[in-house]
């Protein structure tokens, strides 16, 4: 994926726009809203909801792709770590917090440092959470934790022993609360937003910044994602694929409309 700033001067990271801070902030906040509408109205609490039985059918379709080339992987990578409780706490509230503090960090960043590269990416970063509702709309699919966790939303599989991390050992919030499963759809699990968000702030920050820890840093970021969203039991692999795949996507249609929609030019 390459980056075309340098190709088209719509795209132009260093042409000078017009920049309105809270324009932005009510765009973000009204997507967000809308998205978290639609994304939840086909979840497990949602008005189209399909029910627990597709979820956990997609769930055990997932598990035997894998298992057919042999990376199943999910459930011995929990287990190597899951007796260590400060550890797991960790990845815990990294998933649960740094999904939206690095990307909204990525998007200040460059709304301040490179007004229209963040023009561009804030388009590719809204067509790839826009698309992703396709996938949980049309393939809701139980996580592991849920597995064998039963209730309402999961299932009683004897021979898959994944742990909720995130009731059990804890973080900074459980899905398992009453006001949660109420307002989340706990089967929105392919494609990961999580790995297509730490993708995308890759993507938008590696070739802007200057110092070479920052680099590193930023391009650990989506490994360290993957890795915690397996071992809190929150995705499969293939999850992680479904949401690069959407990023790829989604930055073809927002490199398109950043073309179509022409940036305002600052007044001289």
């Amino acid at each position: 994926m390459s980056d075309v700033t340098n190709t088209d001067p719509l795209l132009d990271d260093r042409a000078p726009i017009r920049r309105k801070w809270w324009l932005e902030v009510a765009y973000v906040l009204a997507f967000y809203v809308v998205y978290s509408t639609i994304r939840n109205q086909f979840g497990s609490g949602g008005s189209f909801s399909v029910g627990s039985a597709r979820a956990l059918d997609n769930a055990l379709n997932v598990i035997e792709a894998e298992d057919t080339i042999g990376l199943y992987v999910e459930q011995g990578i929990q287990e190597a770590f899951i007796e260590w409780e400060w550890f797991i706490r960790f990845w815990n509230i990294f998933y649960g917090s740094l999904h939206f503090i690095v990307t909204g960090g990525a998007m200040i960043w460059l709304y301040l440092k490179t007004p229209n590269r963040y023009r561009r990416y804030r388009n590719i970063l809204s067509a790839t959470t826009a698309l992703a509702l396709l996938g949980f709309s049309f393939f809701p699919l139980m996580p592991p934790r849920l597995l064998n966790a039963g209730g309402e939303y999961g299932a009683n599989l004897a021979d898959h022993h994944y742990v909720d991390t995130l009731a059990d050992i804890g973080g900074l919030w459980s899905f398992d609360s009453g006001t949660m499963q109420a307002i989340s759809n706990q089967w929105a699990a392919m494609p990961s937003l999580h790995i297509g968000w730490a993708l995308w702030c890759t993507l938008a920050l590696f070739p802007v910044l200057s110092m070479r820890w920052q680099r590193w840093a930023i391009a650990a970021y989506p490994v360290l994602t993957l890795f915690a969203i397996v071992v809190t039991g929150n995705h499969y692999w293939i999850d992680a694929a479904g949401g690069a795949l959407t990023l790829l996507l989604g930055w073809h249609i927002g490199n398109r409309a950043s073309r179509w929609i022409k940036p305002r030019q600052p007044v001289i």
